[in-house]
């Protein structure tokens, strides 16, 4: 299927590691020019050599100045936006016993803050071109995890924002949607269930919860899901959550016994 995306500008932030380097490896199989938002030019421009397109503008997305200057750079260097993928973020642990105030706010400004900012940024580009967003979520804003309250306030903004942003740019026919992960395979996840007591073990009654195959979800199917939302072949498609996690959210564990 031809996606029709030869060529267009897709912003993709923290776009070089974990689920951002599978969307960023996607999109340019598909065609389009991938531009890399991330903190780290080294990253950034390993994977733009190993895949031989796109580009990258390295931000520190936590600082809201650095943040527009980013996405007017995008503009500068590449001529124009066709789309924006809000992926960058990181489940840092801020709880309700052990957090604070500062802690807080810094996981709101590390996950949900530039998601409003790049977009906001980036706007004018997108109602020029009819583009599209895509929020990348996460199902602990439905579900619940225990000890992350700073990421779980932020993912159901995630959430929020694209419903609202839906609303609100449909005037424009920009479609706003959400992809949401559960447990999905990356190099982040990796070391963090190697810092566990037994990890082989704690891996095997995570994978044995997911519903569909009893594995994780891999980073390209993320990938692929978000490509598609953001063609012109999901032409009709706004405002949704699309759960790309094996049933893991919604579908009863009952059916695994």
């Amino acid at each position: 299927m031809d996606l029709q995306l030869k060529d267009k500008v897709i912003i993709v932030t923290g776009g070089a590691k974990g689920i951002g380097e599978s969307i960023t490896r996607v999109l340019a199989a598909e065609g389009a020019f991938p531009v890399i938002l991330g903190r780290s030019e080294a990253d950034n421009t390993s994977l733009l050599a190993q895949i031989g397109t796109g580009g990258q503008v390295r931000v520190e997305l936590n600082d809201p100045a650095q943040c527009k200057a980013a996405v007017e750079e995008v503009i500068r260097q590449y001529g124009k936006i066709d789309g924006v993928v809000n992926n960058a973020g990181v489940n840092d642990g801020v709880s309700l016993e052990g957090g604070d105030y500062e802690k807080f706010v810094q996981s709101l400004h590390s996950n949900v803050i530039h998601y409003y900012l790049v977009v906001q940024a980036a706007l004018p580009e997108l109602i020029r071109n009819k583009g599209s967003i895509v929020n990348i979520g996460s199902k602990v804003a439905e579900t619940g995890q225990g000890g992350t309250s700073g990421y779980a306030a932020a993912n159901g903004g995630r959430n929020a924002l694209t419903r609202e942003w839906a609303v609100e740019l449909l005037k424009y026919g920009i479609r706003v949607n959400a992809v949401i992960v559960a447990e999905c395979y990356t190099p982040l996840y990796d070391r963090w269930i190697k810092t566990l007591p037994n990890p082989a073990e704690t891996l095997k009654k995570i994978t044995d919860r997911i519903p569909l195959e009893k594995r994780m979800t891999t980073g390209e199917e993320i990938a692929n899901t978000v490509t598609f939302l953001l063609s012109s072949k999901s032409s009709h498609t706004t405002g949704q959550f699309i759960h790309v996690d094996g049933g893991y959210v919604h579908l009863d564990r009952a059916a695994l016994q």
